[in-house]
């Protein structure tokens, strides 16, 4: 009797430990309200009714709360995934790149203008204030005043740097020369969003400053900015677009909703106000999409 209910208590606990191995397999335990963050931008501040619907859709698909989150820095916005503050985020391309090696995250959808591939992408231009007449190209930025947006910004820090670097290869250029006072620049700061460097090159704050170029429409589009303010005296190549992103421990079936969700989205105000694309939508994205930001960055960052 004693071997038979030994037996059987082996057997429960094999049952238990088969169950518990397959929930682990198939992610964590279900969350009871689903947090999405966003990177700092001004933007999505102001247009708090066209994010919060987003929510709501999302939220009757889930069957939970959900609720956003503003970020006050880029790398606050991985550090929330890594620790499960936040299970979805909308981030820029390095900010994706470094979430993906640090916070265990996976790509659901990538922002493009039209839905096609071709149209998923932007690019950086580094701006000047329309009146600096000796400001007229990037060979002429050396010695001038310089306010990258965030450390973690694609086309705020890594592509303008790069682009940077190339222009003056001569001068074998690192990002620690390109961040520090007198080293290139006589003096360099961090906005922190795309918009605040706008505004410090138009009151003439700064000398020049890199900005992504679909923010510089919207804000010029939004009155915030006259196209006679600035004059554009850089533009790179074109960069893979923002990508939704989301937390990959998370159970299958809430991964598997949320990428529906996302992909076949079509709130005109959200994507207009809010991501920046009128008549935009999320199309499928994987991490190789991001593989050119990935090396950049660590040619970069050695």
């Amino acid at each position: 009797m004693r071997i038979k209910n030994l037996l059987k208590s082996a057997l429960s606990l094999g049952v238990v430990c088969v169950l518990a191995l397959s929930i682990t397999a198939c992610g964590g335990a279900a969350p009871k309200k689903f947090t999405v963050a966003y990177l700092p931008n001004e933007s999505t501040e102001q247009n708090a009714d066209a994010r919060n619907g987003m929510a709501k859709d999302l939220s009757k698909v889930l069957g939970i709360e959900v609720v956003e989150i503003q970020s006050s820095d880029y790398n606050s916005v991985i550090e929330a995934m890594r620790t499960g503050k936040a299970d979805m985020a909308y981030f820029g391309p390095l900010s994706f790149a470094l979430a993906y090696e640090r916070a265990n995250v996976e790509p659901l959808g990538m922002k493009s203008k039209d839905g096609t591939k071709e149209n998923a992408t932007y690019k950086s231009v580094i701006i000047t204030n329309a009146k600096n007449s000796d400001i007229n190209s990037i060979a002429d930025i050396k010695g001038k005043t310089m306010a990258f947006v965030d450390p973690n910004s694609t086309s705020g820090n890594l592509v303008p740097c790069a682009e940077i670097m190339k222009s003056f290869v001569s001068e074998n250029l690192t990002m620690d020369d390109l961040h520090t006072n007198g080293k290139f620049f006589s003096a360099v700061s961090f906005s922190g969003t795309h918009q605040s460097g706008l505004q410090a090159v138009i009151k003439g704050d700064v000398d020049v400053a890199p900005i992504s170029d679909q923010t510089l429409a919207a804000e010029i589009k939004n009155g915030n900015a006259k196209e006679s303010d600035i004059k554009i005296i850089h533009s790179s190549s074109p960069i893979p677009a923002e990508p939704m992103a989301i937390r990959k421990d998370l159970p299958q079936d809430i991964k598997d909703k949320v990428k529906n969700f996302i992909l076949t989205y079509q709130n005109k105000a959200y994507f207009e106000n809010v991501i920046g694309a009128k008549g935009g939508k999320f199309i499928p994205c994987t991490i190789d999409d991001y593989k050119d930001i990935i090396e950049l960055n660590k040619q970069l960052n050695k």
